[in-house]
């Protein structure tokens, strides 16, 4: 079931009306602010937990997350799902203080992110390639809550180059474009805006000609593949406009 990477999270979160995620940097310290909800895998699986906190660092207050030889997400629903054009950017802020080394996403054995971002969509379920969706089907029927058809990832890598796309080894409803990696300087903020748009068409362009709603935002860390230790912070996330 870890192939879903965010599906779940993204399903079953609580439904609110929102065209952005709450903030981080107005939140009380502790866990994050609802409706942000934090999202494991199903118990029989047994994997630890990512932590998530929101901290005062350096006199703001902004997201940690740390994962130990663990999965999990931070997740963010919207309803209805939020519609996309061409000038829809995707904004955060990140730093990653202890990366993961032997973290390798074109291995399903290494497939361990230290940070990642990610939007999912409403895509139509028969834009999926046929032998995938039987595969869909199967999942869903074991859910009540709707999952998305595609989620795409911005990542902290490891080994891939900045700029890196592919499917993720676990799943192609999964995509990851890689804007972070092993040359990023650790323990120093970045800022990333992202054309949601474009980003898409890249990742999913060949399945669907049209772009359709965002309808989660969801933020995570795992290395439970890498049996490692990661930390980083997250800053406030929007969509705009």
């Amino acid at each position: 079931m870890r192939w879903l990477t965010g599906m779940f999270a993204a399903a079953l979160c609580p439904l609110v009306q929102a065209a952005s995620p709450p903030a981080f940097s107005t939140a009380n310290t502790g866990s994050a602010p609802a409706p942000w909800r934090v999202i494991g895998l199903p118990e029989r699986y047994a994997k630890p937990l990512t932590q998530f906190e929101v901290v005062d660092l350096s006199g703001s207050k902004v997201l940690r997350v740390k994962a130990e030889q663990s999965w999990g997400t931070l997740a963010f629903a919207s309803t209805p799902p939020q519609p996309i054009t061409v000038q829809t950017t995707l904004q955060w802020r990140w730093r990653l203080d202890q990366a993961l080394a032997q973290a390798d996403l074109s291995r399903k054995a290494t497939e361990d992110a230290a940070l990642k971002v990610c939007v999912s969509f409403d895509m139509p379920a028969d834009s999926i390639p046929s032998g995938e969706r039987t595969l869909f089907k199967l999942v869903q029927f074991f859910t009540r809550d709707k999952l998305p058809t595609a989620t795409l990832c911005y990542v902290w890598a490891q080994k891939e180059a900045i700029g890196h796309a592919q499917a993720s080894p676990i799943t192609n409803r999964v995509r990851y474009i890689v804007v972070a990696n092993a040359s990023s300087p650790l323990a120093s903020w970045q800022n990333h805006e992202r054309n949601i748009y474009t980003d898409f068409l890249k990742a999913f362009g060949h399945e669907a000609a049209i772009v359709p709603a965002w309808s989660a935002i969801v933020l995570g860390a795992d290395s439970d593949n890498t049996a490692a230790i990661s930390f980083g912070y997250i800053g406030d996330v929007q969509v705009l406009p």
